[in-house]
């Protein structure tokens, strides 16, 4: 992708959780550079704000994946109200995916293994519960605080189904998988490997994978339609939800992670990426996803978005600088 400076300077006057992302995978900072940014996380911006909501147990709002408040056969607990995003699983995903060192959060492992146990059934927080989203967010987070997790890695395997994904709702005897459930178990697997460098899980991932790619991130494998509406649908933060944007970015991770090209069946969401480019060279947010929140961190629906913009065109980058390698070796 040619050089866009204009672009370039649009996405880097942001926050820092977003910025240093910016310079180190779209405008090639030197890790001294980016570095510093991230080291910001803490002390600026979002991060500083999410980092100070939190409450002296260890939780945010009082409640694992719910917050304490939460009525759940209130209003809030419609089918149409979406989900409040203030609990602490949200926040701890927020700051882990944006980069925070976990260095401010010392102690908080031992708080939340102490203090949350989560909604269903008051299980123990650090050992997961039924719902694979949950647990897959539990995974990455207790990497990241140093937790002990391993009995949650193993519940993947268990839980995997036939079709090679995964569904939340298998507890109420679903034995087809999801598109959101599997993606967000794949970015699961794939933190826990990456942070401890562990393969056992990579069987598991890979044929995760294999249930996106059959179906190329966007269609039903049993008609060829593409899976539902929100498919094709660009929203930051991505929180649960699948997107072809979401899981492309994913599959770039994985890609880089283990060494490998792009699967060529990622090709058609990458054509629904590159044609959502408005002419001024952003992605717009198409909507925000319903639900109480600490504070917004992007913009109304309509807008352009510097995070969708980002993780776009960090997605298109990574590939047409693939292809354009292949091409050149093959001239």
């Amino acid at each position: 992708m040619a050089l866009d400076l204009p672009l370039h300077s649009w996405l880097l006057d942001s926050d820092p959780a977003l910025r240093w992302q910016v310079e180190r995978d779209i405008t090639g900072a030197p890790p001294g550079v980016w570095e510093a940014t991230r080291a910001r996380i803490a002390t600026e911006g979002f991060g500083a704000q999410l980092l100070a909501l939190q409450d002296l147990d260890g939780q945010w709002a009082g409640g694992a994946y719910f917050p304490k408040d939460f009525d759940f056969e209130g209003p809030e607990a419609a089918n149409d109200a979406g989900q409040p995003y203030t609990a602490t699983t949200w926040a701890l995903n927020m700051l882990r995916e944006w980069g925070l060192d976990p260095a401010p959060l010392a102690g908080t492992a031992e708080l939340l293994a102490a203090n949350s146990r989560w909604e269903y059934d008051d299980l123990p927080y650090w050992d997961g519960e039924v719902d694979c989203c949950i647990n897959a967010f539990t995974l990455a987070n207790g990497v990241w605080l140093g937790a002990d997790v391993a009995g949650i890695a193993e519940w993947f395997r268990e839980h995997q189904l036939a079709d090679d994904g995964w569904n939340c709702e298998w507890v109420a005897g679903s034995t087809r998988s999801s598109f959101h459930s599997t993606l967000n178990v794949l970015k699961g697997l794939l933190y826990h490997q990456a942070a401890t460098g562990q393969d056992e899980l990579q069987t598991l991932r890979s044929r995760g994978e294999e249930y996106l790619l059959t179906r190329k991130l966007l269609y039903r494998e049993s008609t060829g339609e593409v899976v539902a509406p929100w498919a094709p649908r660009f929203v930051y933060p991505f929180r649960w939800f699948y997107s072809a944007l979401n899981a492309a970015d994913y599959f770039r991770a994985a890609a880089l992670h283990d060494g490998v090209a792009p699967d060529s069946r990622l090709a058609d969401a990458i054509a629904v990426i590159r044609s959502a480019r408005q002419p001024d060279g952003t992605w717009l947010q198409e909507r925000r996803h319903p639900g109480r929140v600490w504070f917004e961190v992007d913009v109304d629906a309509g807008q352009p978005s510097k995070w969708l913009t980002f993780h776009a065109l960090r997605v298109l980058d990574w590939w047409d600088a693939a292809h354009a390698a292949t091409k050149h070796q093959q001239e």
